[in-house]
């Protein structure tokens, strides 16, 4: 039995009657933002005097199979260029003595702070019509397959990396020394103990570049010429044609991919087996100068090409008119003189990003603790689990889709909420609510459950423990889901694509007008600014876990010198 179980009178008394009552409030803002929006794209999809019929010939129209199957196609194509540089440079991080390998990590993670718009538009510099490197590609056209693969490429490069990394990062020794013993060569212990090894992580990171490539907007719509992909096609139906019902088919077409995915990786998680044992030796490389020189080139030559895309943007947004003249300029960022959104979207792009890092945090950190360190209800605790995990498996387009059907309707006692900055910060956290929420219950698990239940015995009521124990220990993991959802709330472009008003436009959708109003630069320069943001508010995070470590954690350091 638990030692929260022990003290399950306790649960009963007066002090836990508010964590039942906000775990269940808890419960329902996830059915309100994140299943009901979702319900409402089924309920517009089968809508009308054709119901599921007038769906399925929807399908069938040779546009949206040509669309899907473009889709497809590119996604499989990104995923097959993305997988061997991300393998090779986790394990060059991880199971080499690579030099520098702290920087080298640092510039692969990069492109996690622009928006997917940026390499696009960095694409266009340097191989568009009026490109430096056009000449590199002969005859072909960067508009086009090719663009969005590259673009994609570059987008989704770090997440399969992070992945990847988790996957190597453990490995048993033993299992080494033992090949090496029975006369495996480096490529055969390769084959037959690393590659087996991380083959779960392996799927989960090819599964992830599938999804984000098909269901990503921003490249396609930069630089995709008269390629159609259902994406764009989502957007065009919404926004172009006002077909509010086509566009919620070909939202149900882009969850499935998705959905198909987390699927699968949920399959391939039940047969994964621990990685180490309480008898492993931790694996540790030695040197190897051939191998190591070999390995860093090959990460050089892949943070070159990161940096040379991420870059070019940057530098081009200096730049008076990319090829021609290329003396420095500021003009390109007096945005008041242009379309977009100008500094108005700059503004709210950082109102939004701080108010969703806040909110965010609170909601998810205080939802994992209710779950996990409170008696919470059984029905509350499983809808809340179940629900923290959907977003995983929602695409941000069709997200905002399900926003736009759900508050958007007149008869919705939320429907005041639409096109104000509030829905936009509600949907970003809902959109990314996943992988916070699993940062947060893991690091909550971590921590013993004695702790809950000496409180109780103490008579300490359980918000004392989450202020004086609980916050101060997890202090790291606070700051990571602020991190990622600041970041996330700069950066995103299709969760906001169409719940944006003249009045609260943002600096990642301000990139696209300008992108489309011809003014390049000008986005180069939004995106720029975009970029250092969020560069910023990570160094300041980052200072913050320094301080929070120092003043916080001192236990850490007395437990290490006991």
């Amino acid at each position: 039995m638990s030692t929260l179980a022990l003290h399950r009178p306790a649960a009963l008394a007066a002090d836990q009657r508010p964590a039942r009552a906000l775990a269940w409030l808890a419960a329902a803002l996830l059915l309100v933002f994140v299943a009901w929006p979702l319900a409402s794209i089924l309920l517009k999809a089968v809508d009308g005097p054709g119901g599921l019929g007038q769906a399925a010939a929807l399908l069938a129209e040779p546009r949206l199979v040509d669309a899907t199957l473009n889709s497809l196609g590119l996604a499989l194509a990104t995923t097959a260029l993305v997988l061997p540089p991300a393998l090779l440079y986790a394990f060059a991080l991880t199971r080499s003595r690579v030099r520098a390998r702290p920087l080298l990590r640092t510039l692969a993670l990069a492109p996690l702070l622009a928006p997917s718009l940026l390499p696009a538009i960095s694409l266009v510099y340097l191989f568009g019509n009026q490109g430096l490197l056009r000449s590199w590609l002969g005859g072909a056209s960067i508009y086009g397959p090719l663009g969005i693969v590259l673009g994609e490429a570059f987008y989704t490069f770090p997440h399969a990396l992070l992945i990847l990394l988790t996957a190597l990062g453990v490995a048993d020794a033993r299992l080494y020394e033992a090949a090496e013993t029975l006369g495996a060569g480096k490529l055969r212990r390769f084959l037959t103990v690393t590659l087996p090894h991380i083959r779960y992580g392996l799927a989960s990171a090819a599964m992830v570049v599938f999804t984000l490539a098909v269901t990503d907007f921003g490249v396609p719509k930069v630089i995709g010429g008269h390629t159609n992909v259902l994406a764009l096609e989502a957007y065009k139906q919404v926004i172009g044609q006002q077909q509010f019902g086509r566009g919620a088919v070909v939202g149900l077409l882009l969850l499935l991919p998705a959905l198909l995915s987390f699927v699968a990786e949920r399959r391939l998680a039940r047969g994964r087996g621990a990685a180490l044992s309480g008898r492993s030796v931790a694996y540790a490389p030695r040197r190897n100068p051939l191998r190591d020189g070999l390995l860093g080139l090959g990460c050089g030559a892949i943070a070159l090409a990161l940096l040379a895309l991420l870059g070019t943007a940057v530098a081009a947004s200096f730049m008076e008119l990319w090829p021609y003249r290329l003396g420095f300029t500021l003009a390109h960022y007096d945005f008041d003189n242009l379309d977009g959104g100008g500094w108005l979207a700059f503004g709210n792009s950082l109102k939004l990003a701080a108010l969703t890092a806040l909110a965010g945090s609170a909601m998810v950190f205080g939802t994992a603790y209710l779950v996990e360190k409170t008696p919470a209800p059984r029905l509350a605790a499983h809808c809340i689990r179940a629900l923290a995990l959907l977003p995983m498996a929602v695409p941000g387009l069709v997200l905002g889709l399900g926003y736009i059907f759900c508050f958007n309707a007149p008869g919705n006692p939320l429907h005041g909420l639409y096109g104000t900055l509030a829905i936009l910060v509600a949907s970003t956290v809902a959109h990314f609510y996943t992988t916070a929420h699993l940062t947060a219950t893991t690091a909550l698990r971590q921590l013993d459950g004695e702790i809950e239940a000496v409180a109780a015995s103490l008579r300490r009521p359980w918000w004392t423990t989450f202020r004086r124990v609980t916050l101060p220990i997890c202090l790291p993991a606070l700051l990571d889901i602020a991190r990622l959802l600041f970041v996330s709330a700069l950066t995103t472009v299709s969760c906001v694509i169409f719940l944006y008003t003249p009045d609260t436009v943002l600096a990642s959708v301000a990139v696209l007008n300008m992108d489309d109003a011809g003014d390049t630069a000008a986005a180069a320069a939004m995106a720029t600014l975009i970029v250092a943001s969020a560069l910023a508010a990570t160094l300041l995070m980052n200072l913050a876990g320094w301080w929070g470590n120092k003043r916080l954690q001192k236990w850490k350091n007395v437990r290490s010198k006991a």
